[in-house]
């Protein structure tokens, strides 16, 4: 979809959409079309239940005295109630009733109102922010169009304050851009996107951008001592990858934050088996990692001001004749041993090297994991919130801000020195589960074993969150969602930027 800042003009083709606050008082634009249209909404409106709520629709289809194939009148509901979330979820909600429409245009006409609490420039943002989130589509393997496919191309949003309008829609579009790369991965086919390809993708979008991107490839490894790391991907015919991308925005020199993700491009559960239905999904498994190469894309395309890095291990966790048996012991990066009880607990294995590569090599500022790491998280949080685990409150509290900013909230959960009890090993340092119940915090556990020097960290367990595999809402589409992309840029410009 092409989205577009133009000056208020008279519509001459397409969809025209206006707005009206609760009690359907209609704003200037929509008093525009309505006096154009010979009073057609007034007359609609007596005869319909629009109130003006917020999200409410009412479509006059080829209304006499109108140019414009259609007009659109949108609810804003009460005054102050929409905030930059709230506009992104009705530009999504006018995009999706434009999809359908029929049109291959639109121009949407909402500008400030008295009592506002968001500029004008920002509301025509936040609007094609929604709006080109609800755009996304992965269609690729699809051979022939489908029925409801949608002819609409282009989409103005009429602003008097243009230059100010494409100014912030600017960063918004480049972390659309990131959002995109992050849900485009996780929806690929495990045998299309296996590790080398997904390294390799990462290297190719961002290198453009100005992201230094290293390739780590078993070899390379197995030198340094990634003895957790490559023991989960030994028994796949494909071969592991660290990929190290450095963003290096600011001016000033010091430590680099840092963000890591889980990318097992496919989970058999290894030897320890999943069952049938449990392996479907699995694709996803690297939504952590896909994160992790999103956010590193919206960074570099909006020239963020801050020194990033971004690590993210990459592996198949494969039940071939090579591979890890439970009641194995690998020898980690950090040189703790790992008694590995159940190889469909890998997550962690991954991490653990990953985790351990990050600090060594560059100390830094903070560590914020992602993983679609434990089953345990969505029974406990369900659909709506990540788990956040952390050693550090500053960190959690700011993740939370920028959580509730975004939508994509993190709900906190505890570390505790019983809970560690539970990973005790009789042969090593340490066992990679910690028996039936708790899991998501034991696993949260184990990973803070790897955290050196009392470095700031937060494990972010996003299982329940990565894909959406069923009921699909304004700005997110159905599977994968691109979740923590927003969140940690959203992090990194409240606190880390400038």
């Amino acid at each position: 979809m092409q989205i577009s800042f133009v000056a208020p003009a008279k519509v001459t083709s397409g969809a025209w959409v206006v707005g009206a606050l609760a009690g359907s008082a209609l704003l200037p634009a929509a008093v525009a079309a309505d006096k154009a249209s010979g009073g057609a909404l007034t007359r609609a409106l007596k005869s319909s239940r629009f109130t003006g709520k917020n999200g409410q629709m009412l479509e006059l289809a080829a209304p006499a005295g109108v140019a414009a194939s259609r007009i659109l009148l949108v609810g804003l509901g009460k005054v102050g109630e929409l905030d930059e979330k709230g506009l992104e979820t009705l530009g999504a909600q006018i995009a999706g009733r434009l999809l359908t429409s029929g049109d291959t245009m639109g121009s949407i006409e909402i500008d400030a109102w008295k009592g506002g609490q968001v500029k004008r420039a920002e509301i025509a943002a936040h609007l094609a922010f929604g709006a080109r989130l609800k755009s996304y589509r992965f269609d690729l393997y699809r051979t022939k169009k489908e029925d409801d496919d949608s002819k609409f191309t282009s989409l103005r949003i009429l602003t008097a304050d243009m230059a100010a309008a494409k100014k912030a829609y600017a960063g918004l579009d480049a972390v659309a851009d990131g959002i995109f790369l992050a849900r485009d991965l996780v929806n690929e086919p495990p045998n299309i996107l296996h590790p080398a390809e997904f390294a390799r993708r990462a290297r190719t979008r961002l290198s453009k951008l100005g992201v230094k991107v290293e390739i780590l490839g078993e070899a390379a490894m197995k030198k340094l001592g990634f003895g957790a790391l490559l023991g989960v991907g030994q028994g796949s015919a494909r071969e592991s990858q660290l990929v190290v991308m450095q963003w290096n925005g600011s001016k000033k020199s010091g430590k680099p934050i840092a963000f890591v993700g889980k990318g097992v491009c496919f989970d058999s559960g290894g030897l320890s088996l999943k069952p049938g239905s449990g392996m479907m999904g699995m694709k996803g498994d690297m939504a952590g990692a896909a994160a992790v190469t999103g956010t590193m894309m919206a960074l570099a395309t909006r020239k963020a001001k801050v020194n990033a890095v971004g690590i993210i291990g990459l592996v198949e966790n494969m039940p071939g004749g090579d591979a890890i048996r439970p009641d194995d012991v690998l020898k980690s990066l950090s040189g703790q041993t790992i008694e590995v009880l159940n190889t469909d607990a890998e997550g962690r294995l991954v991490l653990a090297d990953a985790l351990t590569y990050t600090q060594r090599r560059f100390a830094p500022k903070f560590i914020v994991d992602l993983a679609t790491l434990t089953g345990a998280i969505v029974q406990t949080l369900g659909f709506e919130h990540a788990g956040v685990f952390s050693n550090n409150d500053q960190l959690v509290q700011r993740l939370q801000s920028a959580g509730r900013y975004t939508g994509e909230r993190v709900w906190q959960l505890p570390l505790d020195p019983f809970y560690d009890k539970m990973i005790r090993s009789k042969i090593a340092d340490m066992k990679n589960i910690g028996g039936g119940n708790s899991g998501a915090i034991t696993a949260a556990q184990f990973l803070k074993r790897f955290i050196e020097k009392d470095t700031p960290w937060a494990h972010l367990d996003i299982a329940g969150v990565a894909w959406q595999d069923g009921e699909q809402k304004p700005t997110i589409p159905s599977w994968g969602t691109g979740w923590g992309v927003r969140m940690l840029n959203r992090l990194v410009i409240e606190h880390y930027e400038g």
